[in-house]
């Protein structure tokens, strides 16, 4: 018979951006050691509150399967003796394996015959399985910070209270650092009993609501999200809705209700993302807006209980966001005061980083390489903006307002150049040249915000680079990766053709007070930008073996990469792959051995040949422009046409004549085929069976 299985392991509140982590772990652990001790089960289901973590497994079957395994001993031939008597070698395996004489054999195992056995393990009651291995997956629950408490070993996330454990309507016992498992478990802090017996899963479900606790995110999720729209309808307003922070309040709440606040009219006159950003980023409240997109005095939230009393509870929250949108409109008023040139200076008192110098010196770096990147990009009609971009990009970082909300640098930037009539594409510029700020983000637009984007980025990964600061595994603490791929993202999505080692390049002269070898850095950052465009090609469907095909030429155009990669990806699933691969492996293999490149076509001496050159040279012409054009499907299949006179060339004219001339030209025709082909991809990268 199967029973469902009931395992809560309750604590203190669980800071809610752990949770998700939580919940793939207790999935994936639990699946791997149940099949690990061979037990039978259904659909496994993780729920959680901040105060909870809810395992929950159906169809757990009673008992263990049987384990029937294979066992491989010594070798025949030192298993028995001269007179055929058992060895210490055999002795020792049977032994320690239950086996005896009249169940081993033999097998052949590679050039010998091996003593074998089959030993049997008969399944234990699921529930004494459950014993060891529930302890195991609280253990392997790793959180990014996480705490010991009271003496113990064990660390969690916050400190265990309580474990329930249900296998059917049994209480399965069991202890995890003196902390013992039961059928009791607790309701919500305040308005819930704390001792709750529970018989089953059906029955602690229901006495968890009837305790004010709903137990399943996605349905408490929905819950919030329908109230909070429903309060924002009673303002006749929309509600602002953000998916992440909808999350948070998921995860940080057991019984959700809505309401709204509001906060004074004159507050409105501060920029909008001034507004917000107390709101959601610090109070976790979700903005409200008018059909036109602008804000409406008033807030929507959520509160971890029911409605009692909720007047005291909005007027208490309206008290917190007052005293922040007080403190912003302070703040605002004293920023503008003085235009950001006159911050600039202040920028000198802030250290970017100890070795690269301070936020200033960056600014100047920036400034330099931006003009490399005008001048490589050919965008000097625009050269003014963006130098100007590039001098005040960093200037609100030292503004009150930013050091009392860092989210807000850029934004402020761009609201403070708009006080002072900086062009519309300046202030635009200070802002986007923070992004992309993290994967799936919005890219710069203006080519003041490209160039800028780039120079920032640029500069950071070669200044870290230089000083032998490097991401190592999943240690990233400057989100170099995360800046490469922003670059990566921009050049793509907006077609840029630059020479991008060359830029690594620039953007290290700047660093003219460290000592590095510049060629070694200039390598291993290229090689660093190789790999994230790997690593997103990959993500994109694109095969690894037509990844290092198209990187053959390096990653001076990141976005003619793309195409590449994308055309070849389709154009390798042609029928006759195998046999193209083939010849071209075999052409350029030969063309290594080539002395030079000039073909002379006296030494063109057989039919064969001659055919060869002449229809090389037609699909050369053909091929320049499609390459131009960028279609390169279409360039892989002129190559195709030239299979047949390269295997009649191979069948019937010896490549390396006894003639050193002849013997040249048709290497040095090789040579030509092979690097017309290369300036595509490297068809020998390309991996068949």
């Amino acid at each position: 018979m199967n029973k469902c299985l009931l395992f809560e392991i309750g604590t203190e509140e669980i800071p809610a951006r752990f949770i998700n982590s939580a919940i793939d772990q207790i999935k994936q652990n639990t699946q791997k050691i149940f099949n690990e001790n061979r037990l039978s089960f259904g659909q496994i289901c993780v729920y959680t509150t901040p105060r909870r973590l809810t395992l929950v497994v159906n169809d757990l079957k009673e008992m263990q399967s049987d384990l029937e395994e294979e066992v491989k001993g010594p070798s025949k031939k030192i298993a028995f003796d001269e007179n055929n008597n058992p060895t210490k070698p055999l002795e020792g395996f049977m032994k320690s394996k239950g086996l005896t004489l009249e169940n081993i054999y033999f097998k052949q195992s590679g050039k010998e015959e091996y003593v074998y056995g089959k030993i049997t393990q008969k399944g234990r009651d699921t529930k004494e399985v459950l014993k060891e291995v529930l302890p195991e997956i609280v253990k392997s629950i790793t959180f990014p910070k996480s705490m010991r408490w009271g003496g113990k070993n064990l660390r969690f996330a916050r400190p265990i209270r309580w474990m329930v454990c249900l296998y059917g309507q049994e209480v399965v016992q069991f202890e995890v650092e003196g902390i013992k498992s039961s059928n009791i478990t607790r309701g919500h802090r305040f308005l819930g009993s704390d001792s709750i017996k529970v018989d089953s899963l059906e029955d602690y479900l229901t006495k968890l609501r009837e305790n004010y606790v709903i137990l399943d995110q996605n349905e408490r999720k929905q819950i919030i999200k329908q109230q909070c729209m429903s309060v924002a309808e009673s303002l006749s307003a929309n509600l602002l809705l953000d998916e992440e922070l909808l999350e948070e309040v998921t995860y940080i709440v057991e019984y959700p209700t809505a309401f709204y606040g509001n906060f004074k009219q004159d507050y409105l006159s501060l920029p909008k993302e001034v507004i917000i950003t107390p709101m959601k980023e610090h109070q976790r409240y979700f903005p409200v807006i008018k059909e036109d997109g602008s804000l409406l005095p008033n807030f929507v939230t959520v509160r971890n209980g029911t409605d009692y009393k909720i007047d005291n509870v909005r007027k208490g929250n309206e008290k917190v966001l007052e005293a922040r949108l007080a403190d912003a409109l302070f703040f605002y008023k004293e920023d503008i005061k003085k235009p950001l040139d006159e911050y600039i200076d202040k920028l000198k008192n802030v250290v970017f980083q100890e070795k690269l110098g301070t936020v200033y010196d960056k600014t100047e770096r920036i400034q330099s390489l931006s003009q490399s990147l005008i001048d490589a990009l050919d965008y000097i009609n625009d050269k003014e903006d963006i130098l100007r971009v590039a001098r005040l990009c960093k200037a609100d970082l030292v503004t009150n307002m930013v050091f009392e909300f860092t989210e807000l640098q850029g934004i402020m930037g761009r609201e403070y150049a708009k006080v002072y009539n900086e062009k519309e594409v300046v202030s635009q510029g200070i802002y986007e040249h923070y992004l992309p700020r993290f994967s799936g983000d919005d890219l710069p637009q203006t080519k003041a915000g490209i160039v800028v984007s780039l120079a920032d980025k640029l500069d950071t990964i070669a200044g870290f680079f230089a000083i032998g600061i490097q991401p190592t595994g999943s240690n990233d603490p400057y989100a170099l990766r995360r800046q490469a791929l922003g670059i990566i993202n921009i050049i793509m999505e907006k077609d840029i053709t630059i020479d991008l080692e060359n830029i690594i390049a620039d953007a290290l002269d700047n660093y003219k007070h460290l000592e590095f070898d510049k060629e070694k850095v200039v390598n291993e950052v290229v090689d660093f930008f190789k790999q994230r465009i790997k690593n997103m090609f990959s993500e994109m469907g694109i095969r690894y073996d037509v990844i290092d095909a198209v990187l053959n030429q390096g990653i001076n155009d990141i976005a003619n990469i793309y195409t590449k990669a994308k055309e070849l990806n389709t154009w390798i699933n042609k029928d006759e792959i195998v046999q193209i691969l083939t010849v071209f492996n075999r052409v350029s293999s030969l063309a290594e051995k080539a002395v030079s490149k000039e073909i002379s076509e006296e030494y063109l001496i057989k039919n064969e040949e001659k055919i060869l050159y002449n229809m090389f040279k037609d699909i050369r012409q053909r091929v320049d422009k499609l390459i131009k054009d960028r279609n390169y499907s279409s360039a892989l299949d002129e190559f195709i046409k030239l299979k047949d006179p390269i295997d009649t060339l191979f069948n019937t004219v010896m490549i390396m004549d006894k003639d050193e001339k002849i013997k040249n030209n048709r290497l040095a025709l090789l040579r030509q085929i092979t690097d017309t082909m290369l300036s595509i991809c490297d068809l020998s990268k390309i991996v068949y069976k």
